[in-house]
């Protein structure tokens, strides 16, 4: 089956879009597959897949883990609707501390790869929305980071009024914290792009 991967407007950020054959019993179409992967000269081993569900207005992130457990992400929505977000956080890069969004639904089945150096999060725009995503790393509580949704310096349009948050992202240091001690130093570039 064929997927097209598009490389988005931040280095290694990849919008796939997946071939998908529908009839009158529904549609079958092939979700992740090594094979592919390989074809696109993607070469990641994913170890763990994460499956959250979150109602209307919910935002999830900014989420990532540090380089001790860096991990490249593959996201997809598979009930529901998300808008997906993504914040550079490599520091040599030239579009370090900007951020990308995209629709992520059930009804479009598009999948996002995001490099281990971004902050991930989503908000929750339809009444329910179930996100799953598989990661190249296994989880680590010593390697959690995150970053304020709503820091004004990233200034990230989000499309909920009054978000509601856990209190721990409710507590997320700010970016300019992460600027005074960040995570992926130079040198994390190499790391965009997987090899194959």
């Amino acid at each position: 089956m064929k997927t097209v991967a598009t490389e988005l407007a931040l280095p290694g950020v990849r919008l796939l879009e997946l071939e998908t054959h529908e009839d009158h019993r529904g549609f079958f179409y092939e979700s992740y597959s090594r094979r592919t992967f390989d074809d696109l000269g993607l070469d990641l081993e994913f170890v763990q897949d994460n499956h959250s569900r979150s109602r209307e207005g919910v935002v999830r992130g900014l989420h990532y883990q540090g380089p001790s457990g860096a991990q490249w992400r593959l996201v997809r929505c598979t009930v529901g609707e998300v808008h997906d977000v993504v914040v550079d956080l490599e520091v040599d890069s030239p579009t370090f501390g900007q951020w990308l969004a995209v629709r992520l639904s059930a009804e479009n089945r598009s999948q996002l790869l995001v490099p281990p150096s971004y902050a991930h999060g989503f908000a929750v725009v339809s009444e329910v929305a179930e996100v799953q995503y598989k990661c190249t790393g296994l989880h680590r509580p010593d390697a959690e980071r995150a970053l304020a949704h709503d820091d004004p310096e990233l200034a990230i349009a989000w499309p909920v009024e009054r978000p509601l948050t856990s209190a721990k992202d409710a507590g997320a240091p700010s970016f300019a914290a992460y600027r005074a001690d960040p995570d992926f130093g130079p040198g994390w570039s190499e790391h965009r792009s997987p090899r194959p």
